[in-house]
């Protein structure tokens, strides 16, 4: 069966870091594009970065950029989230995606989050 298992979430400062880690088990990890979205109290999910199949690319919404890296190891069937310079809008439940869209089919998994608070 398909899980993604979040970890690395916690309490940290302001400026601090962290790094989220992401477990996926259950499909073929390489083939799939990997995101980390974001949720906040009372937001909506959104979108905080994006790692192509093959690591190639990646994307990440304005609010992140230069702060946040995402990475992935499919010899470990994981990605990652690096974030630096953490500020108090980046509390929020973090979870992993797992999005593969072809012609004819489409999956989409996600993991059940990580809370990381950023605070004094």
């Amino acid at each position: 069966q398909v899980q993604l298992v979040e970890s690395g979430g916690g309490l940290v400062q302001p400026g601090g870091s962290l790094r989220l880690s992401c477990a996926a088990s259950g499909f073929t990890f390489s083939t799939y594009a990997m995101s980390w979205y974001r949720q906040a109290p009372g937001k909506e999910r959104e979108l905080v970065a994006t790692i192509t199949n093959t690591g190639v690319s990646t994307n990440y919404a304005d609010s992140v950029k230069g702060r946040f890296t995402i990475s992935r190891d499919n010899d470990k069937n994981s990605v990652y989230l690096q974030m630096n310079s953490l500020q108090p809008e980046d509390t929020a439940v973090y979870y992993c995606n797992a999005k593969r869209v072809g012609r004819y089919y489409g999956f989409n998994y996600w993991g059940n989050g990580t809370l990381v608070t950023v605070s004094s």
